[in-house]
């Protein structure tokens, strides 16, 4: 307890987001969004030196940061989104290195459509249920057709179209289904 007994207010949940040229836009907004309504801060991390970063689509997306900035930093939740851009998470060792340090240390890991294959190079899908973009199916056998998979501190997700599933799925993890609920009634998901 704090001075008097009062308990100090818990600290918001942190989610960090990956963001690289060629990133999919849906995939990427969409998640980052809904974790915002659901009270968690999001950092939007650029792998380059430039914060400005264009997606697939042709849609720059200003980053909060450089990757290098927050890389040491510590965050409850990784998210990886998809897009042409992953391959260049894959290959990238500080993407790497953190996504195996969150997983490790219990913290949630999440990607959706291809970048699953980034969970994969890291080395944590081993194992585990998951689902990805049917078109990355070869490199990642034994994919599940479902939206959305939670596995332990996994969350996968299939592309654009489970953007929103896949947003609440995060936002239930980290904040609780109650919040998690309480936004896609706000956004009038299912209704």
């Amino acid at each position: 307890a704090g001075e008097g007994g009062v308990f100090p207010e818990e600290m918001a949940k942190t989610c960090l987001v990956f963001l690289v040229e060629g990133f999919e836009e849906i995939e990427t907004v969409t998640p980052i969004d809904i974790l915002r309504r659901s009270g968690v801060e999001v950092t939007v991390a650029a792998l380059g030196g430039e914060l400005p970063v264009k997606g697939r689509s042709n849609i720059t997306i200003h980053a909060d940061t450089a990757l290098d900035a927050v890389a040491s930093k510590d965050f409850d939740c990784i998210l990886c989104p998809g897009g042409p851009g992953t391959k260049a998470l894959r290959e990238d060792a500080r993407v790497i290195s953190i996504v195996k340090k969150h997983y490790d240390a219990g913290k949630v890991v999440t990607a959706i459509c291809a970048a699953p294959t980034v969970l994969s190079t890291a080395g944590i899908l081993e194992g585990k249920k998951f689902t990805a973009h049917f078109t990355v199916a070869e490199a990642l056998p034994g994919l599940s057709t479902d939206s959305v998979v939670v596995d332990g501190n996994i969350i996968t997700s299939r592309g654009a179209g489970t953007s929103v599933e896949f947003g609440l799925a995060i936002a239930k993890e980290l904040v609780g289904a109650d919040k998690s609920q309480e936004v896609a009634k706000a956004i009038h998901y299912g209704s």
